[in-house]
């Protein structure tokens, strides 16, 4: 029979729980002319199919960028060079 510890994790654990990994920034080391709302290919990454803006934990954009490409989608849409409804 095997013994049962109690408290006790084995090290060689493949799982770990309650340990964020840290993402970079995709946006970071673009400067701020190629984010505008010019940019539509750059645009089109970060909305869904049925043109919806993705957050944050899928993109893993910044909290500070991702204000602004918020602002450049919504710029761009009020052009009519993005959609507001699916493709």
């Amino acid at each position: 029979m095997k013994k049962k510890t109690k408290g006790k994790k084995s090290s060689s654990s493949l799982f770990l729980k309650n340990q964020l990994i840290k993402k970079d920034c995709p946006l970071k080391g673009k400067d701020e002319s190629e984010l505008n709302y010019k940019n539509i290919k750059l645009l089109k990454k970060y909305i869904s199919d049925s043109a919806k803006i993705l957050p944050t934990r899928i993109t893993g954009v910044s909290h500070s960028n991702q204000k602004k490409l918020n602002k450049e989608i919504k710029k761009a849409r009020t052009l009519a060079l993005l959609p507001f409804v699916g493709y």
